[in-house]
């Protein structure tokens, strides 16, 4: 959905290396960019790649589908929910419920520890990206973990990820559950015969 609103697709190395020459100028394609190993070895650079992924999805206005779809869902008696493997947060910035979406691969609005050091995960609002826009690289301090001050990361399913805290998306799933369990019950009851 997002690439109709100038979104970069990352389905493969094409469209990563058109959003991000720099990175495919250096030989590295996205599976190895997006990995917990970046974090550890090139924090600089796995932070420039996400920090400029975050910034440039707040600054992205939703295109006319979104809309379309939340007048749908509006008209639905139950309403609608929405399962996305987008991590971007563009169902929300479109108006969508946080309480109708479920992210499998949860979203980028949302930080963990690297460690990690608890089940924590807090919002990004807070962090402002600071990017070298050529090299995509982080500038200055590297966000960190509130509660141990270790390095911080998205909390995003990534590749090669056993330190993804998924609790959040859990959550997500458990609320889609509920809400196909009430669709799937019939609106009146059957008579026996």
């Amino acid at each position: 959905m997002g690439v109709d609103s100038g979104l970069p697709d990352f389905r493969g190395n094409a469209s990563f290396w058109k959003a991000y020459p720099a990175l495919a100028k250096a030989g590295l394609d996205f599976t190895r960019v997006a990995s917990p190993r970046t974090f550890a070895s090139d924090p600089s650079l796995a932070w420039g790649f996400y920090g400029h992924r975050l910034a440039l999805y707040r600054e992205t206005v939703p295109h006319q589908g979104f809309a379309i779809l939340k007048q749908w869902a509006e008209r639905m008696p139950l309403g609608a929910f929405v399962f996305t493997s987008n991590v971007d947060g563009q169902f929300q910035r479109a108006g969508f419920s946080d309480d109708s979406v479920h992210e499998c691969h949860d979203s980028i609005h949302w930080l963990q520890c690297t460690r990690p050091c608890s089940s924590h995960v807090w919002s990004a609002s807070e962090l402002t990206p600071n990017v070298n826009n050529d090299a995509r690289r982080w500038l200055g301090r590297l966000p960190t973990c509130p509660r141990c001050g270790a390095l911080a990361r998205p909390s995003i399913l990534i590749f090669g990820d056993g330190g993804w805290l998924e609790q959040r998306s859990a959550q997500q799933q458990a609320l889609l559950d509920a809400w196909l369990s009430v669709g799937s019950k019939p609106s009146c009851p059957v008579e026996a015969r």
